[in-house]
């Protein structure tokens, strides 16, 4: 049987086995085709309930395994990313519309996610500190218990996997929410990998759903954290009710970076690094570049050059052949990019390239001499939407680049790198990317936003894991009961 098969899956979930959904099934849909792949179950609430009662039991055995082994799991799922690669990237290319060079970035991430978990175990679990009593303090890390992650339909493997695999190997058991858009490859990918890897049945479970099973999700009292990624909006949602049931929610949100290009950058150079920004996976990633703020020096040929790169750019369905864009996720995404771009257009901005689209394929947009007050400019578009906006000075740079409510990731493309620095050091962003483009990602690297692209950097590196998926426990040891003067 193929690891992927659909005789594993069909209409179920995985609760440590494959099983009947409360909820029903829902089609698996190929955007680029619109032909029925499959069909997954959806979780109800009831399903999230018997879900976590599971992970309540199972996690308790999981913490008390040896580091030793918890570490062999991960570093044996990593492996699977491989071993399996084409049959997953099937399912990347097909259930979620990704170019092949996406394909690769997305495999490549999970196995280095897991790999830079597999250290997580060994690693020291607390401190000693000084006290003015006779005894031992220490101040330990505990697992935080039952994870709860919702992953969205972008990058549906990687937007899983960097919450799933530091959660399991801090000793969580993990229930996973993933997009019911994206739910084999953003799902059934990490049910079998994890099956196959040899975690115990009941440490992971699996479950597509819709609004009512996030919900159910965050409220349920056996969830100690919740780990988010997906919208400002839906965020905001996520993280008043995650409050409300005194849990801790790691919130990764929208953005609306900006590349700020200086006129002394290399403009050949420049132009490949804005259209990957932009234009990468239909410019359906948080850390898209959506607002291009260019010297004016350069601008006319900057906008002349990025469009004529964009009306180049093949658009179509990266199965059945290569090219550089593929379709966006439904016709809602598509309708909400159409009606950004239209408007923006008639409040004044210049289409200079794109703006149309056939079925869910939207051509590479770009909109010169936009201004701050333009949908395009102030939302995120989510789409393959390049905005250039010109500035005169560093100060102008600094407000365009700060003028918006996000402030996720950050490019400055310039021919004096330590220049580009200082001038980062003046914009609220999570990420920063000197003479690169704003999409970027490692597993080993702090990640997050601030403002309205989230809660700070809560993915990446084991200082950020640790912190987000563990207990700080403060422990004292005696050699004898004191005396007390009662």
């Amino acid at each position: 049987m193929a690891f992927l098969s659909d005789e594993t899956w069909r209409g179920r979930i995985f609760r440590g086995s494959w099983v009947a959904s409360a909820g029903g099934d829902r089609a698996v849909v190929a955007p680029a085709t619109g032909s029925e792949l499959g069909r997954i179950g959806m979780a109800a609430p009831d399903d999230i309930a018997a879900a976590s009662a599971v992970a309540v039991e199972a996690q308790r055995a999981w913490a008390a395994t040896p580091f030793q082994q918890r570490a062999a799991v991960l570093r044996k799922a990593a492996g699977l990313w491989r071993a399996h690669a084409a049959e997953i990237g099937y399912w990347l290319t097909r259930e979620s519309g990704s170019i092949a060079g996406k394909v690769g970035f997305e495999l490549h991430v999970a196995e280095q996610e897991c790999l830079e978990a597999a250290t997580l175990p060994g690693r020291p679990s607390g401190t000693v500190l000084p006290s003015e009593a006779p005894r031992l303090s220490m101040a330990t890390r505990v697992p935080a218990g039952v994870v709860g992650v919702i992953a969205p339909f972008n990058a549906p493997l990687i937007l899983a996997i960097r919450s799933v695999a530091p959660a399991l190997a801090l000793g969580n058991a993990v229930v996973l929410k993933p997009d019911p858009r994206t739910a084999v490859c953003g799902g059934v990918t990490l049910a079998r990998v994890f099956e196959e890897a040899g975690l115990p049945p009941g440490v992971l479970h699996v479950l597509p759903g819709g609004p009512d099973a996030g919900e159910a999700l965050v409220a349920d009292p056996n969830v100690r954290v919740i780990s988010f990624t997906g919208s400002t909006a839906a965020g905001r949602l996520v993280g008043e009710a995650a409050g409300r049931h005194l849990k801790r929610a790691h919130l990764e949100l929208g953005g609306n970076s900006a590349l700020i290009v200086t006129g002394d950058a290399d403009l050949q150079h420049a132009i490949g690094a804005a259209a990957w920004g932009s234009f990468f996976h239909q410019g359906q990633i948080c850390m898209t570049t959506g607002r291009h703020v260019v010297h004016e020096s350069i601008f006319d040929d900057y906008v002349r050059l990025l469009a004529a790169k964009a009306d180049a750019l093949p658009v179509g369905d990266p199965a059945a052949g290569e090219v550089a864009l593929g379709p966006v996720i439904d016709a809602g995404q598509r309708d909400k990019i159409h009606a950004l771009v239209t408007d923006s257009v008639d409040a004044g901005a210049i289409l200079a390239a794109g703006g149309n689209f056939t079925d869910l394929f939207y051509r590479p947009t770009v909109l010169a001499d936009t201004t701050a007050s333009s949908r395009a400019y102030r939302e995120e578009v989510f789409g393959p939407v390049a905005v250039v906006t010109p500035f005169a000075s560093e100060d102008d740079a600094v407000k365009l680049a700060s003028d918006s409510e996000y402030g996720l990731s950050l490019g400055i493309l310039t021919g004096d790198a330590m220049r580009g620095l200082a001038l980062a050091e003046r914009i609220p962003t999570g990420i920063v990317h000197i003479n690169d483009q704003t999409v970027n990602d490692e597993a080993n690297a702090p990640f997050g936003g601030v403002r309205a692209s989230g809660t700070g950097s809560r993915f990446g590196g084991a200082e950020a894991n640790i912190e987000a998926f563990t207990e700080t426990r403060w422990v004292t040891v005696r050699g004898d009961i004191p005396s007390f003067p009662l």
